[in-house]
């Protein structure tokens, strides 16, 4: 496994994170026992959480992931080998969260996070992360912006004065962003360097072979500033994988399963990924490795989030740690990036 700085904060994390979003709903909590024990014994050190999850989110699984999280620290005792990372939802999506009011303000941030905190039984969170945004934002699909004035947005200073409230009592050691914008994280960094708050460590954004948006505005400052992007979805809900060729529709996966993931089904996202699977059997490569290993290999990328329904899957996520790919295949790929860019944002 390797090992890379999460941003300014003296942490190391491996350079494959575990994600948990299915523990819950696609899985059970044994499987997400035996998952963090495996993805443990691998040297992946770095997990991912959210209070949101598992996803789809519905009002009788809220929590359920952390939940699960939080069993398996109580029976290991190996909460200290961890870098464990969960969210506080953005604003306004699930209605049986704080009665609706998930506004970004000190007072839910401050909820959110001793609820997450008694859920994962830890008297700690390493990297505490808005989930998204609380002003609307191009982002779960959306390319362009598109301005909107909302009266309600909660200042992002308030959101930055909460997180370093939590800081300073040592409950979260360091924070970060999610599904942001380029404008987003210099303004945070600007007010960390003029108010004196936290320095946000990491950008939690989604990244692909399917979408590359970050790389317009987002990876300069990643590199720049050291704030390195944490990818999740880098295998586009499998489609990079090759679940879907042909128009397969597995059972189990999660766009069979789900009606919430179509951005990654559309037509233009199969066939761009179609044209990847190609690429990779033609150089002898697994589909699914050699996607992760082209975003794990970006100078900006601190850390690939994969997430696995079966041992089977995690295993071989894991191992794209050790897939290099030559200057032919990357060629390749971008070529195929030239015919079909950003076909999933």
């Amino acid at each position: 496994m390797q090992y890379r700085p999460l941003g300014r904060t003296g942490l190391s994390v491996s350079a494959i994170c575990l994600g948990t979003m299915t523990w819950g709903e696609q899985n059970t909590e044994a499987e997400g026992h035996a998952q963090m024990d495996f993805a443990l014994d691998q040297g992946v050190t770095f997990w991912d959480a959210a209070e949101m999850y598992p996803v789809p989110p519905r009002a009788e699984t809220y929590g359920e992931t952390e939940r699960i999280i939080g069993t398996w620290f109580a029976k290991t005792g190996k909460r200290e080998q961890v870098i464990l990372a969960t969210k506080v939802l953005g604003s306004g999506a699930l209605a049986y969260v704080r009665d609706g009011t998930q506004r970004l303000d000190r007072k839910s941030i401050l909820a959110a996070c001793d609820a997450s905190l008694a859920r994962l039984q830890t008297d700690y969170i390493d990297l505490y992360q808005l989930h998204w945004p609380d002003r609307p934002v191009n982002s779960f699909g959306k390319l362009g912006y598109t301005h909107v004035d909302d009266p309600a947005t909660v200042p992002l200073e308030e959101s930055l004065s909460a997180l370093h409230e939590l800081v300073t009592a040592g409950k979260v050691r360091a924070i970060g962003l999610s599904n942001e914008t380029p404008w987003g994280v210099m303004t945070a960094l600007a007010l960390a360097a003029t108010k004196g708050l936290p320095r946000v460590a990491s950008i939690q954004n989604p990244y692909s072979l399917l979408n590359r948006a970050f790389e317009v505005g987002l990876a300069e400052v990643a590199i720049r500033e050291e704030v390195g992007l944490l990818a999740y979805s880098p295998l586009a809900m499998g489609v990079l994988a090759g679940k879907y060729v042909g128009g397969a529709r597995p059972p189990g996966a999660r766009i069979t399963l789900y009606e919430r993931f179509k951005r990654y089904s559309g037509p233009r996202a199969m066939l761009a990924g179609e044209r990847y699977v190609a690429i990779a059997k033609r150089h002898g490569l697994a589909p699914d490795q050699m996607a992760l290993a082209f975003v794990t290999s970006r100078a900006f990328t601190t850390s690939t989030i994969i997430g696995a329904t079966s041992l089977e899957q995690l295993q071989r996520n894991i191992a794209s740690i050790d897939v290099t790919l030559t200057p032919e295949v990357l060629e390749e790929i971008e070529a195929v990036h030239l015919d079909h860019s950003n076909p999933a944002p």
